[in-house]
């Protein structure tokens, strides 16, 4: 994320990744990235709305899943068709929602931890002795990465926003900074409570007998509290957040799939930008495939579900390694074209070394993945366990083989020395921004201990 602060806070174009890619790998692979990252939420929509229409089931499930899904879908054809004003305005509202129920499930849990619910029932860590802290140890730990990397799919999308925002040096940083805080409270915090009051052998969580109504852990760990009502209010909350990642998916893939249609990777009337500043054509062809989602009413929806899992997962950790790698080439081609850092409006606190750090994890990840797709847990290799755990893998080969053959470039990357650094760049007078910064960092310097502090990190 620091790396791609820079990159978008220095080039902020529409697009982004795929074209630092296209510019500072070689293009096959910003090709490969830009389509996988439009397949990885152009199957949101389909796969968010069926969630929804399963999360109604806790209220009622006798009426056709098919209706929710319409509902819901002129819900997000409303919102998105709107603007992206509009579209920030629904987000906002929804994030404020989330924010505060997941804040409050956390004090919550730490109650229902320490036997404080109706029930009284002390749990401390009786989870971790029994059925014990890790399901099939660490290959079974290696199963759920696909899962894992699926569920922090978007946190990239502020790079995607650098062209739309009025000043990127301002509030790109501050963005970037506070997505590992997100990450922390409101992922692994979460988690990590649920993994108190839940355990993973419980017979209602989803996957484990058939698709339960209340297969989320949220509401299973409430449910065990003894606390009523309150499990239909944070089924209301995870409705409302099905509902606004699918209303995110449709932005990033009609931005994606406008941005590869500017630079001739995609058909040109996909690129259509009306007087709004809407790419229309995008967007409407990301809410008419969002009709896919009728398969709700299917017995086979859990398996479109981990089917359309296994297209999108993978694509996060290759469009996170394709910036880590994007960030190591544009400072290799600063180093090599003799310019400095100096000159950029935002510097990545971790560095260049952040960014290796990340590439060689994404590939480690990667390699976990491919074990645990040859050799599925609790199974022998076979067709279908493979393509749903790496289907991500031969999709990105396609499409990069495809346009090496469509433009017969067979350069595997280009040179530091030819790298393009200028195009695109935000406008900035280089002494006004060293005299601004310097003037800002002065201002913050006479600042309280814990004012530095917080700035630095958030």
């Amino acid at each position: 994320m620091q790396g791609l602060g820079e990159l978008s806070v220095t080039f902020p174009i529409s697009g982004s990744f795929n074209v630092f890619a296209s510019r500072f790998i070689e293009p096959a692979i910003g090709f490969a990235v830009g389509w996988n990252y439009f397949l990885q939420f152009f199957v949101l929509l389909p796969f968010e709305l069926i969630a929804g229409a399963i999360t109604i089931k806790y209220w009622n499930s006798s009426i056709n899943s098919d209706v929710f899904v319409i509902i819901f879908w002129v819900f997000v054809v409303f919102i998105t068709l709107l603007g992206v004003r509009w579209y920030g305005e629904a987000e906002f509202m929804f994030s404020m929602v989330k924010v505060i129920a997941v804040i409050g499930f956390i004090i919550l849990s730490v109650v229902l931890i320490c036997g404080g619910g109706p029930s009284h029932d002390f749990i401390g860590g009786k989870y971790w002795n029994h059925p014990g802290p890790f399901a099939n140890g660490f290959k079974g730990v290696c199963s759920v990465l696909v899962t894992a990397a699926f569920s922090y799919g978007g946190t990239e999308m502020v790079g995607l926003t650098a062209a739309e925002t009025p000043n990127p040096r301002k509030f790109l940083p501050k963005a970037i900074k506070q997505v590992f805080w997100r990450i922390v409270i409101f992922y692994l915090l979460s988690i990590t409570m649920i993994g108190t009051l839940v355990a993973y052998d419980d017979t209602r969580l989803m996957g484990s007998s058939s698709v339960d109504v209340t297969a989320s852990p949220f509401v299973i760990a409430i449910v065990h509290g003894g606390i009523k009502g309150l499990p239909s209010v944070i089924n209301a909350v995870i409705l409302l957040a099905v509902l606004s990642v699918g209303n995110s998916s449709v932005y990033a893939t009609s931005r994606s799939l406008n941005s590869l249609a500017e630079q001739g990777m995609a058909p040109k009337w996909t690129g259509y930008v009306d007087r709004k500043g809407r790419p229309l054509v995008a967007i409407l062809v990301t809410d008419v495939f969002g009709l896919f989602a009728l398969i709700a009413a299917s017995d086979k929806q859990e398996e479109v579900f981990n089917w359309l899992m296994a297209l999108s997962g993978l694509s996060s950790i290759f469009t996170w390694l394709s910036i880590n790698i994007s960030h190591i080439r544009f400072r290799a081609a600063m180093k090599a074209q003799n310019r400095s850092i100096s000159e950029l409006p935002y510097v990545s606190q971790c560095g260049v070394w952040g960014s290796y750090y990340g590439a060689i994890l994404n590939v480690l990840v990667l390699v976990a993945q491919f074990w645990i797709a040859l050799f599925p847990l609790n199974g022998s290799p076979n067709a279908s366990d493979f393509f749903q755990s790496y289907l991500g893998l031969p999709v990105t080969i396609a499409t990069w083989l495809g346009y090496k053959l469509w433009k017969g470039d067979w350069r595997l990357f280009i040179h530091a020395k030819d790298i393009d650094i200028d195009t695109g760049r935000a406008h900035v007078d280089l002494d006004l921004l060293q005299q601004e910064v310097a003037e800002e960092q002065a201002a913050l310097a006479e600042k309280p201990f814990f004012i530095r502090w917080y700035r630095f990190w958030c």
